[in-house]
């Protein structure tokens, strides 16, 4: 069961010195993060709590968004609300995922403001095992079956080990005041029905199904450890050319390597297609393969990797990413400016009323097409690229700026598209 003591072993195995670390905690107001809240304020943690008021359910939003601000002042707590309003135009479709984007910038925003360590967040143990059946319906790999990490990018799940009804438990026990969201109870999403559907009949079948749920999602993440460990090897005793920075892998031999080894190896390296895996083994020599950090190139009885990298450490950039505003300024990652300043800096105003936020950087997609500023009408962007004379390996650097209907503002550094151009004082802004 869920006590104090149980929760404080786990902060202390997810983080060594965690009663000197800093958080901040997204609270909806829900019985699993006010639990969370509770825990950290009896343990006399340093935090500060994150909502957000989405303003879906009506008025009932807006109790959600009370009872946390009322816990806060009772226990003097910093209270960060973000208040959703017209300008976070929601889109017709995707709400969880523009809801997601939307939440997570906001607490990147108030840890980078409040100089706080961690994120906390209140999944829990059916979290868990929904999002293992989740994955599992879409084919997923080993880390997707090893569910949701504990400790991963600054962001830390204390309760993951914990069941929904041991939360609730606790709760009554001590007396935690919540609200209950009556939309969780739908079938719209596919995590409900999951929840709904699927998980009591497993619990049926197994009145123990949960916890021993709960020691395989253990095993499977000892599995990925020692997977990774393996994979880590095999790469360290690839070929390298220190002075090119291309990592050369010796056909043959990477041939004879199990469809997993070969499959997890390649993924390091950006190539998650198992259908591209396939073709990369029975390319001809001198067929090429991109994605947005490496080139890999046929020659004869070698796969040439082409990228200077810590192999120690090896990190690849997503194919998209969600951006930041603070004052007006679109932030930009740091080390994409510093890549992309090979080919020039910009200057961008951009009108707020003419795009739907949150705003995003993405790779180049098939059919791409926009106004490029100073010209008249439409431009592929494959067409635009080639015009500007931009080499393949310097395609993987480019990054498109893009807002939540996926219009294309610009293309960095180099163009903004005309349609988004401003000259208000008021104008979102791109500085490289």
């Amino acid at each position: 069961m869920l006590s104090l003591l149980k929760f404080q072993n786990v902060l202390e195995q997810l983080q060594s010195q965690w009663q000197q670390k800093t958080y901040l905690l997204a609270v909806s107001g829900g019985v699993d993060s006010m639990v969370l809240a509770d825990l950290f304020q009896v343990s006399r943690l340093k935090f500060q709590i994150a909502h957000i008021n989405y303003h879906l359910r009506n008025e009932d939003s807006n109790f959600d968004q009370q009872l946390v601000s009322d816990f806060c002042e009772r226990h003097r707590i910093p209270f960060h609300l973000y208040d959703v309003s017209a300008k976070d135009k929601k889109p017709e479709n995707s709400i969880q995922n523009w809801a997601r984007e939307l939440r997570y910038q906001f607490f990147r925003k108030i840890q980078k403001e409040q100089n706080l360590e961690y994120l906390v967040t209140a999944h829990h143990l059916n979290d868990q095992l929904e999002t293992f059946i989740i994955n599992l319906s879409k084919a997923s790999g080993i880390k997707g079956l090893s569910g949701i990490p504990a400790n991963e990018n600054q962001i830390i799940r204390p309760l993951l080990n914990f069941s929904k009804d041991e939360i609730y438990e606790f709760a009554k026990e001590n007396k935690i005041g919540f609200r209950e969201d009556v939309s969780n109870q739908k079938t719209d999403y596919l995590r409900n029905k999951v929840r709904h559907k699927v998980v009591p009949e497993l619990e049926n079948i197994n009145e123990n199904f949960l916890r021993n749920f709960s020691k395989s999602i253990e095993i499977l993440n000892q599995t990925k450890d020692v997977l990774n460990d393996l994979v880590n090897e095999k790469i360290n005793g690839f070929q390298r050319n220190i002075e090119t920075g291309q990592t050369i892998l010796v056909k043959e031999k990477f041939s004879k390597e199990s469809d997993l080894i070969r499959f997890e190896i390649l993924k390091r390296f950006g190539f998650n297609d198992e259908k591209e895996m396939q073709k990369i083994f029975t390319a001809q020599t001198g067929s090429s393969f991109l994605n947005s950090e490496f080139q890999l190139v046929i020659n004869r009885n070698e796969l040439i990797l082409n990228q200077n990298l810590d192999l120690g450490s090896l990190k690849f950039e997503a194919e998209e990413m969600a951006l930041e505003i603070v004052e007006n300024e679109i932030l930009i990652p740091q080390h994409i400016k510093d890549e992309i300043l090979e080919f020039g800096n910009c200057h961008w105003k951009i009108d707020q009323n003419k795009i739907e936020l949150p705003l995003k950087l993405r790779k180049k997609q098939e059919g791409d097409v926009f106004f490029p500023i100073g010209m008249i009408g439409k431009k592929k962007i494959s067409k635009f690229f080639k015009d500007e004379k931009i080499s393949i390996l310097a395609k993987q650097k480019i990054w498109l700026l893009c807002d939540a209907n996926n219009q294309i503002i610009g293309v960095l550094p180099f163009r903004q598209d005309g349609r988004f151009n401003s000259d208000d004082s008021e104008s979102l802004e791109v500085k490289i």
